[in-house]
């Protein structure tokens, strides 16, 4: 019994001694090592702070610097971009009525060059003719017969200046004479193509007022010829390209009331339209402008009309069934 105890005893001076051991205090170099661990860890942690905010100063500061460079790159740009602006309204102003007489004046010269091929052939078909009669001429002043001359040629003097012979003078009392005098005093002052020509060579030229003379000399003249419905289609050109639309309407619509068969009956369809959109009347030109399409689809005033249909926001004219 007594030697249990004396057991006891000693085990719980030996656990006792080990936890004491365990919690007595460390020694002070143990204690002074783990500091110094910890402020040069702190120092460390302090130091990378500073770094990382120096950087993103630097950085901050690099952002701001780009930052004010595209703002004033895009300033420049919207300087840029208005001046841009401003210049293409104005080419556009300054250019839409330059197209428009420019295209005139390009109908004008195509028409101008299918006349004088027209007065090309003519004048070929002439120099023919005066050619037989010269020959005739020629037979008759050498001692031919005066029957051997042809009809046209009795009424011409010889070269020479010899008179024609009894048989070709003109009846008594000067019946020829004086029809041949009554026609030039009331016809026109020179021939339908010399008075078209002269009239086209003004128009294009710019001498406005002096080719609706004579365009209104020719409808005067020459109202019946092929080429009447062009010259009341310039009158109307005149008109526009001076911007006195109301005007130019009336003279377009005269083609296209008293010329159906005028291959210029879409040009002046589309002019009408143009000039009614002058004035403001949208309803009105739209809907012509619609029409030119409907009526001579795959002609190039068709495709102005579409491209004018456009232009102004509307929705196309449909296109023809077959």
């Amino acid at each position: 019994m007594r030697t249990r105890w004396v057991f006891l005893i000693l085990a719980t001076l030996v656990v006792g001694a080990f936890g004491g051991a365990l919690l007595a205090p460390q020694p002070a170099d143990a204690v002074s090592r783990e500091i110094i661990q910890l402020q040069q860890q702190v120092s460390q942690l302090l130091q990378g702070q500073q770094d990382l905010r120096s950087t993103v100063d630097k950085d901050n500061s690099a952002l701001s610097t780009i930052l004010q460079q595209t703002l004033d790159a895009v300033n420049q740009m919207n300087k840029t971009m208005g001046g841009l602006q401003q210049t293409i309204q104005t080419v556009q102003a300054n250019s839409g009525s330059r197209l428009d007489t420019v295209g005139s004046q390009v109908q004008a010269l195509s028409d101008n060059l299918q006349d004088i091929q027209a007065r090309v052939g003519k004048l070929s078909q002439q120099m023919t003719d005066m050619q037989g009669v010269l020959q005739s001429l020629d037979a008759k002043v050498s001692g031919s017969s005066p029957s051997t001359m042809p009809a046209g040629a009795s009424t011409t003097p010889p070269p020479g200046g010899a008179p024609p012979s009894a048989s070709s003078a003109p009846p008594a009392g000067g019946g020829g004479t004086s029809d041949t005098s009554s026609s030039t005093m009331t016809g026109p002052p020179v021939s339908s193509e010399l008075l078209y020509a002269n009239a086209l060579r003004d128009f294009t030229g710019g001498k406005y007022d002096l080719a609706r003379q004579e365009f209104s000399d020719y409808l005067r003249y020459f109202r019946t010829n092929d080429l009447a419905s062009n010259a009341q289609f310039y009158l109307g050109e005149i008109d526009y390209v001076m911007s006195n639309y109301q005007e130019a309407i009336v003279s377009y619509d005269k083609v296209l009331v008293n010329y159906p068969k005028s291959y210029k009956l879409a040009a002046a369809l589309l002019k009408k339209a143009e000039a009614e959109l002058a004035l403001g009347e949208k309803a009105s030109g739209t809907r012509n402008l619609r029409e030119v399409v409907r009526r001579f689809p795959g002609t190039d005033e068709a495709r102005r009309a579409q491209a004018k249909l456009k232009e102004l926001g509307v929705a196309p004219a449909p296109r023809p069934s077959h």
